[in-house]
């Protein structure tokens, strides 16, 4: 789930970035997405 949501703001980010709409939210996007990436793989979670 967590993946599903990373991989829609970076998906969000290249529209945004391709089609010049979004100005500095669009970069926004790609750090929190960024910032959910590396908290999941920092966490160490179980995988069942």
């Amino acid at each position: 789930m967590l993946y599903s949501v990373i991989a829609l703001m970076l998906a969000f980010w290249f529209v945004g970035l391709f089609m010049h709409i979004g100005g500095s939210w669009i970069h926004t996007l790609l750090a929190l997405a960024l910032v959910v990436f590396v908290y999941d793989l920092l966490g160490g979670r179980q995988r069942a």
